[in-house]
């Protein structure tokens, strides 16, 4: 069994990063959510991904950011960050100038840009699994970065590499999802990468998500992970659908505006971005408020 195997099943939260006007880290706001998500009952959380804008974070910034999540954590539910990028040399030092102790994995995304052909995506990320001191989970979106990790490059990756323990599927293409599930090593993980599509692709035999949604709503979602991990798809159902309106509106017009919009309305942080993003338009806006009021009644 790979090590951290049974740690990142069901509802793992990508945690925003929220910010002050002034554009500094605003650690209490975090702690808070921190708090949020865990009493919600999510099984693990993420931090610096792209959710929480890592792009826009300093070295240091998030140095301190993760040594402040393994204290707010406290161990009660495991932790991953996310360290990834486009220059393989970049993420090497990245693994190496991050405080892990108190990790439990990290997230690292398929390389963007350049567009590297698979044996290049392959070659990344066997320097990443022999690098890492934590197991890595691999994360495909293809939508952000420009290029995707090929079902065959996965898996290959998967029976390579003991330390690589699973992959985070944003592809959104069925079929390749499908061919991973089929195909996978026993104790290799599949987590949706999208909320809406969580539910049928644990029909489909995948073991969880990395949720952006769970900032917010962490209870419903992780009950509704649950009932589907038991195969209880009726009622796994009924809280897909209560949720489905809410999820959609939170990236029609990006992410993580959304995310943040709902959880300022929720009073759990402010809604402040760093550019090049910027708050979702006061239409969105509206309507995130109103379908949280719903939500809520």
């Amino acid at each position: 069994m790979r090590k951290g195997f049974n740690k990142f099943k069901g509802t793992g939260v990508a945690i925003v990063t929220p910010f002050k006007k002034s554009g500094a880290i605003d650690f209490d706001a975090y702690a808070q959510i921190v708090d949020h998500v865990i009493n919600g009952g999510v099984d693990f959380i993420v931090v610096l991904g792209t959710t929480g804008e890592s792009p826009t974070v300093s070295k240091p910034e998030k140095k301190a950011l993760v040594e402040f999540s393994v204290k707010a954590i406290n161990k009660r539910v495991p932790l991953v960050v996310g360290i990834g990028g486009n220059s393989t040399a970049d993420v090497v030092l990245a693994i190496h100038r991050t405080p892990l102790k108190g990790v439990d994995g990290i997230l690292s995304v398929c390389p963007y840009y350049s567009k590297p052909k698979q044996e290049g995506i392959y070659q990344h990320f066997k320097v990443i699994a022999e690098t890492s001191p934590v197991p890595v989970i691999l994360y495909t979106v293809p939508g952000r970065t420009g290029s995707n990790i090929a079902a065959e490059t996965t898996l290959r990756l998967a029976n390579d590499f003991k330390n690589i323990v699973g992959i985070k599927e944003a592809s959104g293409n069925f079929d390749q999802i499908y061919q991973v599930i089929k195909n996978r090593p026993k104790d290799f993980l599949v987590l949706s990468g999208d909320d809406g599509l969580t539910m049928p692709l644990i029909a489909a035999g995948a073991d969880g998500v990395i949720s952006v949604i769970a900032n917010a709503y962490p209870k419903q979602f992780s009950d509704m992970v649950r009932l589907s991990m038991a195969g209880d798809f009726n009622a796994a159902r009924r809280i897909h659908y209560d949720l489905v309106d809410f999820t959609n509106a939170l990236f029609l017009d990006g992410s993580p505006g959304g995310i943040k919009a709902a959880l300022e309305i929720k009073k759990l942080c402010s809604n402040y971005l760093r550019l090049p993003l910027v708050p979702v338009n006061q239409e969105v806006y509206k309507q995130i408020q109103h379908l949280v009021g719903q939500l809520e009644k």
